[in-house]
């Protein structure tokens, strides 16, 4: 059973920076493409950034390119979203997500079948 952990969210000014984390378990994820989805109040679900577990080529969101990163430590299992130059309308709830056998980075949240929990990112101004 395939399951997904994120952690790291929290408390951050304007500016600043945030690394989250999710533990993916259950699976061998070389086929798989992994995703960061969000979402804010009274907001739909939206692509941030993914990663194809195999390669490691990776597609971001407009919104976010050149101040977020994604890679993945095949080692610990572990996909990571770096944040930088926070923004306050970059608070959301953020989610891991897994595309299974996936050969392209899709953006559609009805694309992956597996989601993590949810972590908090709140950015204050």
């Amino acid at each position: 059973q395939v399951q997904l952990v994120e952690s790291g969210g929290g408390l951050v000014q304007a500016g600043g920076s945030l690394r989250l984390s999710c533990a993916a378990s259950g699976r061998t994820f070389s086929s798989y493409v992994m995703g960061w989805f969000r979402q804010a109040p009274g907001k739909e679900r939206e692509f941030v950034a993914a990663i194809r577990w195999s390669v490691g080529s990776t597609y971001y969101a407009e919104s976010v390119k050149g101040r977020f990163t994604i890679s993945r430590d095949n080692a610990k299992n572990t996909v990571y979203l770096q944040m930088d130059s926070l923004t306050p309308e970059d608070t959301a709830i953020y989610y891991c997500a897994a595309d299974r056998g996936a050969s392209l980075i899709k953006t559609q949240k009805n694309a992956y079948e597996y989601w993590g929990q949810g972590t908090q990112v709140t950015v204050s101004s």
